[in-house]
């Protein structure tokens, strides 16, 4: 029980009114159409200590978030609780997915990132978007 209520204090702070994370795989794309945005899937374990990391450490940061609001619509699934489609990988999490409105991959990467790191990342995602 008492992990319970940690699990649910971190998610509710992590994860809170500044930017609303969706846990539905379609209700992203349908939100990403609607505001012509690209997706960022967060794949995660309830019990993962560098999903922690990761949300702690980053996502926590309010410039990495604003970011995130202003470019992707936010997705975060764990993989012992939603339904993921089946042709995302949800072994060795944390996992991340940046998707197209119309669902195409763009990148696929794994790991936890320090905020100077997943800044490079998302960098590197705007490159790619450029040269298609």
């Amino acid at each position: 029980m008492r992990n319970l209520l940690f699990i649910f204090l971190s998610l509710s702070t992590l994860f809170g009114a500044d930017l609303e994370w969706l846990h539905d795989y379609d209700e992203a794309l349908k939100q990403a159409k609607e505001q012509n945005k690209d997706v960022y899937l967060f794949v995660g374990a309830d019990d993962c200590r560098w999903c922690d990391r990761f949300k702690e450490m980053t996502l926590s940061k309010d410039e990495v978030m604003k970011r995130l609001k202003e470019e992707y619509i936010p997705l975060y699934m764990s993989r012992d609780r939603h339904n993921i489609p089946k042709h995302f990988e949800v072994k060795g999490v944390p996992r991340h997915y940046f998707l197209t409105k119309d669902a195409k991959i763009i990148h696929a990467d794994r790991g936890s990132r320090e905020p100077d790191g997943f800044f490079s990342l998302l960098d590197e995602i705007e490159l790619k978007k450029s040269e298609d």
